[in-house]
């Protein structure tokens, strides 16, 4: 296994990936709390804007597919280069698209790129980070999610208002510059994998798809990845239509979430390194059901307790995907984990894709205005939330074994 050379090192390679997650992750979350703002300003329905927002996850599960077949023929940090620099073009070109069908199409080449970068990211984490300390690493990676919230989301909010809803697609392409510059500084160079001898480009995506362990993990990832898109693209609007939430208040929902979120995140990596995996995704995903149901039940209610509903949905929903991802990235077997995790990062962006669809079919807007049949979305979130808690004990995970054989051998 590659690795970094000193523990200051370490911290620099992770957040720089972290940045790299930052960009991508912001650029698709920003689509949601812009949804009031994109129904207006296109005249569009709720499922016209979830085809929005699915457009980038499809163009996601698509690139991740074919990246499966050439992920690992290619230098890790250069292509991760090479994926940041067509990303920050194509999310530039969805701030100057003048028509729904204009802004559908560049949401969909965004996808494309962000989707590598996503399976890019995971890869390197795993490639250059023992067992040991993964937990703790993917805790740094997502802290990505938490300064999306905290800082990315509510700040492109506050310039959409001020100014136009195109500006935060400006801000992101300018952001994703700079940590492309500072990725081309710090990040490793990571070739080893370049010296297994590959036969048909399909050749790894076919060997990974026959291994049962993979299936099981790419099904739980399905499993956690559908259980959260039910319901997180409607939230804005429901918040804004049916909570009685005003739209100037819409950044503190994603500043108090990303706030805590950004403390919590560490916490259960280190609580995953130091309990177990599988058993802290299993509380944490258990205790996310609460603020799920809070959500798609609530009525009118005072801002205070929207956002402690919220806030716990931030923490928990988005806690349970650091024990999780480090139990995806370890079902790997490690000379096939490029492919795997690009895989990996196509069933999840197809998961996305169609529960962002699914939900656009069965939240829809009455004639006052208001938004019904989000309470049904909450309903499949929890059922398959609960089967991925069942599930997850499936899966080996092969670097688990690798870490004890070590400290036997130590010993």
């Amino acid at each position: 296994m590659p690795s970094v050379t000193s523990a200051n090192n370490e911290r620099s390679v992770l957040l720089t990936l972290a940045g790299i997650q930052f960009s991508h992750i912001l650029d698709f979350m920003i689509m949601m709390p812009l949804g009031p703002m994109l129904m207006k300003e296109f005249s569009i329905n709720t499922h016209e804007f979830g085809l929005l927002v699915a457009a980038y996850s499809f163009s996601s599960a698509f690139s991740g597919l074919l990246g499966a077949a050439f992920i690992d023929r290619f230098e890790r940090k250069q292509l991760l280069i090479m994926m940041s620099v067509c990303f920050a073009i194509a999310t530039m070109a969805c701030g100057m698209a003048t028509s729904y069908a204009a802004l559908l199409l560049f949401r969909g080449l965004s996808g494309v790129f962000g989707g590598i970068m996503g399976a890019m990211v995971q890869t390197m984490v795993a490639d250059l980070i023992p067992f040991k300390r993964r937990g703790k690493a993917n805790g740094i990676i997502s802290t990505a999610f938490s300064i999306s919230t905290v800082a990315g989301v509510p700040v492109s909010l506050w310039i959409a208002t001020h100014y136009v809803w195109r500006a935060p697609f400006f801000l992101i392409a300018v952001v994703t510059a700079l940590f492309i510059f500072t990725a081309n500084r710090l990040l490793p160079t990571i070739d080893q994998h370049l010296s297994i001898k590959r036969s048909h480009p399909f050749a790894p995506m076919l060997t990974v798809l026959r291994d049962k362990n993979h299936i099981k993990a790419l099904t739980f990832s399905a499993l956690i990845i559908f259980s959260s898109f039910t319901v997180i693209p409607y939230l804005t609007v429901y918040a804004v239509n049916n909570v009685n939430i005003s739209q100037h208040d819409i950044p503190l929902v994603y500043l108090a979430g990303g706030a805590a979120t950004l403390i919590t995140a560490r916490l259960i990596g280190r609580w995953a390194d130091h309990a177990g995996k599988v058993l802290v995704y299993r509380l944490v995903g258990l205790a996310a059901t609460l603020p799920i149901l809070l959500i798609t039940q609530s009525g009118p209610v005072p801002l205070w307790a929207w956002l402690l509903y919220t806030t716990a949905f931030f923490v928990l929903v988005s806690g349970r995907m650091i024990p999780a991802m480090t139990v995806v990235i370890s079902a790997a077997q490690p000379k096939l984990r490029g492919t795997f995790m690009s895989l990996n990062s196509t069933v999840q962006s197809l998961a996305m894709g169609l529960s962002t669809t699914l939900g656009g079919f069965i939240v829809t807007q009455n004639t006052s205005g208001a938004f019904i049949g989000y309470e049904h979305a909450g309903y499949i979130a929890v059922l398959l939330n609960v089967l991925a808690i069942i599930f997850v004990s499936k899966i080996v995970m092969h670097d688990r074994a690798v870490a004890a054989q070590n400290t036997l051998s130590e010993s």
